[in-house]
């Protein structure tokens, strides 16, 4: 069984090397919440992916901090765990919050597969070696700065390239980078930037051949998902409505999409995103793993997820520098010529951390620590 000595929770605040733009405006730099665990000399770690405001989910960083301090944290320090996957039976009166929840949930995978001398990619039951590779490409300034970026990360080796869009950045968009690169690997993310009245325009998007369009629509929606994928070509990818396996069944049984975007955050933990793997596999609907500007910390527990045998499209998880001068991890998250990435085999998650690095960022922290506990 599994006890938890003390959990820590700070805010570090880290720079991006790189503005990254999208529908819903510029981010600069992210104040992150990290949690550490720890039990009987080990620590393992977790991050939340929620952002500074509520613009991708209700959840945001201030938010989190506090469901975690104040409900989440000491139920788990309460508790006698047989592994990470007690965590939503642990978590299931505290409604909501599935970012807050997977920070720690995750922690608790990682702390257990150090326990069992295991990769974490093991225990969640991965069966990848290597995975593929994507990167998302935020709006630029330019088409011309577009252009130039695609073509870095297609000299860098990356198997697919997602692009943010918006109106105005779209059609004009998709016609230059196909004009340019005819045959490569191409996928847009609308991040739920359309309505109804852009059906007729979303579906002109037919002739650019893309893998996907993403969450073009509402970000809570899956009935009108399914009325725009009946008329259009290109699947649908969905990625801000799945917030469970519940959802993902029901997506998948309206037609709403023929691919699905699992970010482990969003779902809540782990748990559930096997779930929706598990679901999506038994319906022949393929998945990949989203990202959410995360440090090598939550980088890492998305390499282990990818290793799951339905993540057969190509994800988000890239390298550390494309978003970080220096990241948290050492040695930092690289990605081969081939566009991919060496799932470990050491125990945990295979990315020792940084502690100094993140001492030096930390602005905000707290402490809890279990009760003695007393043996009879």
């Amino acid at each position: 069984m599994l006890k938890i000595d003390a959990i820590h929770l700070r805010e570090i605040n880290m720079p991006l090397a790189y503005p990254f733009e999208t529908s819903f405006g510029l981010t600069t730099g992210r104040r992150i919440l990290l949690i550490e665990l720890e039990s009987d000399g080990l620590t393992a770690w977790g991050e939340c992916v929620a952002g500074e405001h509520p613009y991708f989910s209700d959840e945001m960083i201030d938010t989190a901090w506090i469901i975690t301090e104040t409900e989440l944290a000491p139920r788990l320090l309460e508790a006698e765990l047989s592994g990470g996957g007690s965590c939503p039976d642990l978590f299931k009166p505290v409604r909501g919050h599935r970012m807050a929840k997977a920070a720690i949930e995750n922690a608790v995978w990682d702390l257990e597969a150090q326990l069992e001398g295991v990769a974490l990619s093991e225990l969640l039951g991965g069966t990848r070696k290597v995975i593929p590779c994507g990167v998302s490409i935020g709006i630029q300034p330019s088409l011309e700065q577009l252009l130039d970026k695609i073509a870095t990360e297609l000299d860098a080796g990356y198997q697919r390239i997602k692009l943010k869009c918006k109106h105005g950045w779209d059609t004009r968009i998709f016609e230059a980078v196909r004009a340019r690169w005819p045959e490569i690997l191409l996928s847009c993310d609308a991040n739920s930037a359309y309505r109804m009245r852009d059906f007729d325009h979303i579906a002109s998007w037919d002739q650019f051949n893309l893998l996907m369009i993403e969450q073009p629509l509402w970000y809570d929606d899956f009935y009108f998902h399914a009325m725009l994928q009946k008329q259009i070509e290109t699947a649908i990818c969905l990625d801000e409505s799945i917030r469970n396996r519940r959802d993902a069944l029901a997506a998948i049984d309206m037609e709403s999409c023929r691919i699905i975007n699992i970010k482990v955050g969003r779902v809540g933990g782990f748990s559930e995103a096997i779930a929706v793997h598990n679901a999506a596999a038994e319906r022949g609907i393929p998945v990949w793993c989203g990202g959410m500007l995360e440090t090598g910390i939550g980088r890492a527990h998305n390499i282990a997820l990818s290793s799951l045998p339905n993540f057969s499209l190509p994800g988000d998880v890239s390298a550390s520098s494309r978003y970080w001068a220096q990241d948290i991890v050492d040695p930092p998250i690289t990605v081969s010529a081939k566009g991919e990435i060496l799932v470990p085999t050491t125990s945990g998650s295979g990315y020792p951390i940084l502690k100094d690095r993140i001492e030096s960022l930390t602005v905000r922290r707290t402490s809890l620590h279990a009760k003695a506990r007393v043996t009879v």
